[in-house]
């Protein structure tokens, strides 16, 4: 065309732009923004647009894809990408049916999914300096702005974006408030948020499914599941993305049978589940230890081809070892081609709390040999492994290559978990002055840690400066009291235990009565303590008296050494 003696108008480089981009070739496109420049097109809205989605997507660094959905924002090209060059940016761009394919429903002709991965931030600097040089600029310009710097942390700059576009006389749109959504999530803003729910009513978008995901995404984050349920239910269509958000939504927030519940009204309304789905319900079988729902989770999986996918197979990994079976949570994990931080975390954490020690150190040096570098989790389920084993040397050793090698800083968790591992050696004294060094301030629970193995070490004096700092914390710790009131008991202190029980009541501080799961014929049986509400109650005390009765005539005789509180508030 240019041998020709022919010049690109601005038809032609908006065309020319979606090329570089799918050819990942950012010099080329730089190239052709110089042209557009000499050219006088960069006032053109079009090329504006096509030369900020560029600069957008080819200026990003590595970064991890495919983790979670999140928001759906519209733009104005059509850049149909796929992820499988391993070089993304922030923004995945995708046509109606790849879009629809993937569980996203098409407003218009194209979306931009918004991957939330993305950690780089210099890209929109590009973005930036794109749009401050276009004389003209729609709601796609705005939108494409306010979201890149939403995904990239700028949430500041977002928001700031989203008043100068009001003072542009631009009004925002579904895809402008979807973006900024998530900010207030991270911030867990959830009245700014509600702020945003009712300018979503007033202005007629509150039956579209996009803002709907996002204000579920946004409520659940904000822990008001009742308000994500009742958004949800609402919608007069539900695509893949809120299904899964509220699944999401209901499993974060500890809701995981009615997050199963919602997934099996998923499959009666013949509604896909998409890789994310399985990420989001593989925690709720792991917190039931419901292993048979588990099981044919994995199968689904394995007919649907999803197997491959590295997120869900580190969820079956903990999923399997949360629900004790090692061997299978181990298969999983030696099937996997390249197993990330979270596979590696997972099966040493499932190992460390199923008492198998020495082969969560064991992995953990593998991953090591292999030049994974542990992060933060990876020492928490390492020092674990150590204290249920009492290795104090090399739980030591660890805990010191954490802060000298990898430069990670100590957390709560690992300061529990040094405490727990030298309280069950019995080092109570050096215990305490570990907790008393730390530099950060001990939460009640580190101390918690402590006085649990003063009991058992029955050191009186030690517990009672540890509990005199512990009440000092968190004054209505029930736990303290009770720990406290079978220690004084276990000396005969009768009036101190006395008091201590006085204390609790007087404080109005209850035991939170426990509660367990067990799975029979494919059904989760919950219990809670002193519930009397299951339908075979009175089956299942008549088998427990069997079951006592024949283990006193084994010679079992029942250990009351702790049994020596007043059990009346429980």
């Amino acid at each position: 065309m240019r041998a020709s003696g022919k010049y690109p108008d601005h038809n032609t480089f908006p065309s020319v732009l979606k090329s570089c981009t799918s050819l990942m070739d950012l010099k080329l496109g730089e190239s052709i923004h110089g042209c557009v420049i000499r050219l006088g097109l960069d006032f053109d809205l079009y090329t504006g647009n096509s030369l900020m989605n560029m600069y957008c997507k080819l200026q990003g660094r590595e970064m991890t894809s495919g983790f979670k959905y999140l928001n759906v924002v519209s733009v104005s090209e059509i850049i149909p990408q796929r992820n499988e060059s391993g070089f993304c940016g922030n923004l995945k761009w995708g046509v109606s049916k790849e879009v629809q394919s993937n569980g996203i429903p098409p407003k218009g002709n194209v979306e931009l999914h918004l991957s939330s991965e993305c950690k780089e931030v210099s890209n929109m600097e590009s973005v930036k300096k794109v749009f401050d040089t276009m004389p003209h600029r729609d709601i796609v310009s705005w939108n494409t702005l306010i979201a890149g710097n939403a995904q990239n942390g700028n949430y500041e700059e977002a928001l700031l974006m989203v008043r100068e576009m009001g003072s542009a006389n631009l009004k925002p749109d579904s895809f402008t408030l979807s973006s900024v959504l998530p900010i207030f999530a991270e911030y867990v803003d959830v009245s700014k948020g509600k702020e945003i729910h009712c300018y979503t009513l007033r202005h007629g978008f509150g039956t579209d499914v996009f803002m709907g995901s996002s204000l579920i995404d946004m409520y659940g984050n904000c822990s008001r599941v009742e308000d994500s349920l009742q958004i949800f239910w609402l919608l007069p269509h539900r695509d893949a993305i809120s299904w899964n958000s509220v699944i999401a939504a209901c499993v974060q927030n500890g809701l995981f049978d009615e997050g199963l519940k919602i997934f099996r009204q998923m499959l009666m309304e013949n509604i896909k589940p998409k890789p994310v789905t399985f990420s989001s319900l593989m925690p709720a079988c792991a917190h039931l230890t419901t292993l048979h729902l588990g099981k044919q989770l994995h199968g689904y999986i394995i007919r649907n081809g999803f197997y491959d996918n590295v997120f869900i197979a580190s969820s079956l990994v903990d999923m399997y070892a949360k629900c004790g079976n090692i061997p299978i949570a181990r298969s999983v994990f030696d099937r996997m081609d390249s197993p990330d931080m979270v596979s590696w975390t997972a099966m040493i954490m499932g190992y460390a709390s199923h008492g198998h020690s020495q082969d969560a150190l064991y992995l953990f040096h593998q991953m090591e040999m292999e030049r994974v570098k542990p992060n933060y989790v990876a020492f928490v389920a390492v020092l674990t492994a150590c204290s249920h084993a009492g290795l104090v040397d090399e739980g030591q050793k660890l805990f010191n290559s954490m802060i000298q090698e990898y430069g990670i800083t100590p957390g709560l968790e690992h300061y529990a978990a040094v405490a727990d591992l030298l309280g069950r050696a019995g080092r109570l004294e050096e215990a305490y002055d570990f907790i008393s060094n730390m530099h950060i301030e001990p939460t009640g629970s580190v101390w918690s840690t402590l006085l649990s193995a003063c009991r058992v070490r029955k050191k009186l004096e030690l517990a009672e400066m540890v509990a005199d700092k512990l009440f000092k914390l968190d004054p209505e710790n029930m736990g303290a009291y009770v720990l406290m009131s079978n220690i004084y008991s276990a000396a005969s202190r009768w009036k101190d235990a006395a008091n201590m029980r006085v204390a609790m009541k007087g404080r109005g501080v209850r035991k939170k009565p426990a509660c367990s799961w067990i799975e029979i014929k494919g059904k989760v049986h919950g219990f809670m303590a002193g519930d009397k509400s299951h339908p075979y109650y009175g089956r299942i005390i008549d088998a427990m008296q069997v079951l006592l009765e024949q283990m006193e005539g084994e010679g079992y005789v029942p250990k009351t050494d702790d049994v020596l509180h007043d059990v009346e508030e429980e």
